[in-house]
């Protein structure tokens, strides 16, 4: 081959440092941007949060009531202009980003201090609220256990066996190892078999012991022994009435049954029936009775840690024709500013040379600005758009929701499909309605026979209907749902129906059933 020289024209699309910042801030949540916030007021000298100094500083009386005015005319959407073009308000919107064209972050003729740090979170608190503290300090299953050990009289060894056993319980009050298992743990040799019974029999007398106390199935190594002794306890109980250690009773010999569980799960009230020898009004009291039992003793204790859900965006109603007002949440907006001092003291010692690290900082903190406010904007835009798209949602709840996927918005708002899931992934709009993921109010269409689309959140909203609505005793099958849906005009196949009530976390027909 013969060597040679070409020239070839091609588009790439280069990622700069700001832009790369941008994307990810996008895509950050309220609890994640908040410790970016904190890592870069600690990294930037240049970067402060505004302090009660700079809301002693005189406002600007000429633009403060126009800016107010067009934020309200921009929040405010007229439930009654459903059919309305939005160009406008999006143009209204765009107008807020008014950032030189040309600067490129060198400081010189860069907006005022003052100016970024207004843009960074206008209204926003400064104030940092302390999280509220617990009245009572949580309590945790195995020292609720050993405060109940410490009642009882037992030797230095069998405490320390039963201690042992309580560190041994899963989160559930479930011990998962067999006896053997454990005291093998405790033998150094493995060829003492002397030891090793004599040390599994006190794990035995200390399993018996620990099975004796509350809550009551604690200890236990499967659902069935959980169950059982739950209901001895229940039949020990001489304060109970005579019925329910009855019931007891007869729950007992259920149980007790191969695959007890099996047939309970399936309500196969006929065939536990005859397998225990009990008539059927007994079995079915049994079957309730065991309902009532507890399957995870130590759910209780369980140190749920609730996530508290901090939504970015609020709607309100307000006036006689409901109308929807959208705007950011101030408590989650960073009020951040470049701090003057600095950038004077940098501007005025640049002909020393020897700054450009600290001009590099103070671009960046002020990109940082930018890029927060960029954040917010296209938050408030892309929720603005929802709410218009989905304002039957707000009035009549989610039987009105309408079809929407994330490419029609993106192609509304000018913007790239991806830049739409990043907005919507891990943020939250708080309605008169509830508290929801923005991706909650994006669904698939189903094809109607009218020729038109329902959502599929509409259509679970119809499933779920239904099934509150059905008789316990005749609960309906996957396929009567879809007949159902057929009726009211919406082709969904039976799949489809089942699909919806598992992400419902709804039960299927047969565990619906009440006896």
């Amino acid at each position: 081959m013969k060597p040679g020289l070409s020239l070839r024209v091609s588009q790439q699309l280069a990622l700069t440092p700001q832009l790369q910042q941008s994307i990810r801030l996008l895509q950050l949540s309220t609890l994640e941007l908040a410790s970016e916030v904190e890592q870069m007021l600690l990294d930037n000298p240049f970067l402060e949060r505004e302090d009660e100094h700079a809301d002693a500083e005189p406002p600007e009386p000429a633009r403060e009531p126009r800016e107010r005015e067009a934020a309200d005319s921009r929040d405010a959407i007229d439930s009654e202009a459903a059919g309305a073009d939005s160009t406008g308000a999006e143009a209204e919107f765009e107008s807020k980003q008014d950032w030189p064209d040309d600067w490129e972050g060198d400081g010189a003729d860069a907006p005022s201090d003052r100016e970024w740090g207004d843009a960074a979170g206008p209204g926003a608190s400064g104030d940092e609220r302390e999280p509220g503290e617990r009245d009572a300090p949580h309590e945790s299953l195995a020292a609720h256990l050993h405060t109940q050990m410490l009642a009882l009289r037992l030797a230095p060894e069998d405490a320390a066996v039963l201690r042992f056993l309580i560190e041994s319980l899963n989160e559930d009050g479930y011990l998962e190892d067999s006896l053997a298992q454990l005291a093998a743990t405790l033998v150094d040799d493995s060829d003492e078999l002397d030891a090793l019974d004599t040390l599994v029999h006190r794990f035995s007398f200390a399993l018996k012991l620990l099975q004796s106390m509350e809550p009551a199935g604690v200890g236990a190594r499967d659902l069935p022994e959980c169950l059982a002794l739950q209901l001895k306890a229940l039949v020990a109980d001489t304060a109970l009435p005579p019925a329910t250690q009855a019931s007891a009773r007869a729950a007992l010999a259920l149980l007790a049954q191969p695959q007890a569980l099996d047939a309970l799960a399936r309500r196969d009230l006929r065939r536990l029936a005859q397998a225990s020898g009990q008539d059927e009004a007994a079995v079915r009291a049994a079957m309730a009775l065991i309902a009532t039992l507890e399957p995870k003793p130590g759910r209780r204790f369980a140190d749920v840690e609730h996530n508290v859900i901090v939504p970015d965006v609020i709607v309100s109603a307000s006036g006689a024709s409901q109308r929807l007002r959208v705007q950011l949440n101030p408590e989650v907006l960073p009020r951040l500013r470049v701090h003057d001092l600095y950038a004077r003291a940098l501007r005025g010692g640049k002909e020393g040379g020897g700054h450009a690290a600290l001009s590099q900082q103070l671009q960046e903190a002020r990109w940082f600005i930018r890029n927060i406010q960029q954040r917010f904007d296209t938050i408030l835009r892309v929720s603005e758009a929802i709410v218009q798209r989905q304002r039957s949602f707000f009035t009549h709840g989610e039987l009105a929701m309408r079809p929407l996927v994330q490419r029609e918005l993106a192609e509304a708002l000018g913007v790239h499909e991806s830049t739409i899931s990043r907005v919507t992934t891990a943020k939250y709009m708080a309605t008169p309605r509830g508290t929801f993921e923005l991706k909650y109010f994006f669904g698939s269409a189903l094809g109607t026979e009218a020729g038109g689309n329902a959502s599929s959140t509409a259509v679970r909203a119809l499933i779920k209907q239904f099934i509150a609505a059905e008789d316990p005793r005749r609960p309906l099958s996957d396929q009567r749902l879809a007949e159902m849906l057929k009726e009211q005009g919406i082709d969904c196949a039976r799949r489809t129906v089942a699909k919806y009530r598992e992400a419902m976390k709804i039960a299927p027909t047969p565990l619906r059933k009440q006896l």
